[in-house]
């Protein structure tokens, strides 16, 4: 019974898979591929820029 609860435990919750058929990751990649979808990610956002609204107002010297 013990084992049937474990394994039963380990496919509904300890599986990424599951996770990301919920929409909580974006993707499940395998250890091996983690270097190059890194790279891949930092490569694509080293020229972004973020846009901030301008000051509306300056500091009040007190």
């Amino acid at each position: 019974t013990r084992q049937n609860k474990i394994n039963e435990y380990r496919e509904k919750f300890a599986n990424p898979y599951v996770a990301a058929g919920l929409g909580m990751v974006d993707d499940v990649i395998d250890p091996r591929e983690t270097r190059i979808k890194l790279s891949q990610a930092l490569d694509m956002l080293k020229n972004k820029k973020e846009q901030r609204p301008k000051k509306k107002h300056g500091n009040i010297p007190l």
